[in-house]
Order: structure tokens, then C-alpha cells, then sequence
């Protein structure tokens, strides 16, 4: 499959991140270095994107409670496991069991669940969002956290200020795990987080204009 330019640009740049956090600090398992956050409103159909990614990247499907979320979730399970990319759903364990998605990614008012969820099942990949930095210190049993705004975003990060690259190396500094980098990230700007120590970069509209078919 050919990329578009931004597609390799994202893509490059996002390996370069999980190389350099890898050599610093081995995460418990191997993590995806691209995350393609999927939102009803803003991508609707997901599992377009989700078939163009690289394998080895990860879609964390988000359906904030849409009554078609158990369709689209099990057209994004066919669509990531035809592309050897890794899916996970956003909070809904439940779901996540009935579609074998390979983990959970918890909002921070959830972060909680992780201590449960790593027990019941130790083989998901468990992420979990933080936006402050009692969030991360309080972060516990998650194989990664995403960290967000980083730049100006859209969608709920829209109303929040941006964290800018200074702003993300802080609030990672203290994450018990590796921290993936969301908001506002494009192929424009994402070579700047080379040396913030993200472990990879998470996207919703770059990813998917990037990706698009």
C-alpha cells in the first residue's frame, strides 16, 4: 500500500518516538507507536482508516455510547486484525470482550479500573488518558497513558489549554509508564516531539486525513 507523504511523515516520525523511549525506558510490552482514536462524529467510518494503517499501530475505538457501537466495533476488529493492527476500546470492557479487541483504554475519571482490569485480563494492553499531573501520579497497572492537549485540538480537548512540548515533557516526567503524545499533532508539526519523550503519537483528524483512502 502506498502512503500519502503526511501518512509517512506521521508514521516515521512515531516509530522514531517508541525507538528513542525504548532505549530509555523498556515498556512491559511492545506498544503501538501511532494510535488512531476514532470519535462517531468525527470519523465515521473508522474502519477505512483503521485498514490503511501500518501494522503495528493500534485504533482505540471511542463510540461514547452509539446504539451501532457493537457493529462498528466488530467492522474495526476485521478491519485491524486483516492490517496486524492492535484494537482497543474506549472503557467498555464488555464490549471489548465481545469483539476480542486487544485491550482497553480508560478515560481519566476511570483510570481507576486498571488494578481490576490487569487482573482479569493480564493479556490486554491497558491505556489510560491524563490530563493533569495528580492524574499521572495517580496512574497505576497501565501499560502506557496519553497525554493530551498537546497542541491546539478540536473535538473535548477543544475548550483545554494546550500543553505546548515543554508542557508534555513535564507532565510525563513523572508517569509511572511510557506517554503517547494527542492533540492537535499533524504531519506539520509532529517532528518537533522528537526529544519530548513521548513513546508515540495519537491522533483523530490528522491520523485520518492522512490515512484516508
Amino acid at each position: 500500500m502506498t502512503l500519502s507523504e503526511d501518512a509517512r511523515t506521521l508514521w516515521q516520525t512515531a516509530t522514531a518516538l517508541a525507538r528513542a523511549a525504548a532505549a530509555v525506558s523498556p515498556s512491559k510490552v511492545p506498544l503501538p507507536p501511532l494510535l488512531f482514536f476514532t470519535d462517531p462524529a468525527r470519523t465515521p467510518r473508522p474502519w477505512e482508516t483503521a485498514a490503511r494503517l501500518p501494522p503495528g499501530a493500534g485504533v482505540v475505538f471511542r463510540h461514547f455510547g452509539a446504539t451501532d457501537a457493537l457493529e462498528i466495533g466488530l467492522r474495526l476488529r476485521a478491519a485491524t486484525k486483516a492490517a496486524g493492527v492492535r484494537l482497543l476500546v474506549g472503557l467498555d470492557a464488555d464490549l471489548a470482550e465481545r469483539i476480542k479487541a486487544d485491550g482497553v483504554h480508560l478515560p481519566e475519571r476511570a483510570l481507576s479500573a486498571a488494578y481490576a482490569l490487569s487482573g482479569r485480563r493480564p493479556d490486554w494492553l491497558l491505556t489510560g488518558a491524563a490530563h493533569s499531573t495528580k492524574a499521572v501520579k495517580a496512574a497505576r497497572d497501565l501499560d502506557a497513558l496519553v497525554l493530551s492537549p498537546v497542541f491546539p485540538a478540536g473535538g473535548a480537548s477543544a475548550g483545554k489549554p494546550a500543553l505546548g512540548i515543554e508542557g508534555f515533557k513535564a507532565l510525563a516526567a513523572p508517569a509511572p509508564c511510557p506517554a503517547y503524545a494527542l492533540g492537535g499533532i499533524s504531519a506539520a508539526n509532529a517532528e518537533t516531539l522528537i526529544g519530548s519523550g513521548a513513546c508515540g503519537i495519537a491522533g483523530v483528524d490528522a491520523v485520518q486525513t492522512a490515512f484516508r483512502p
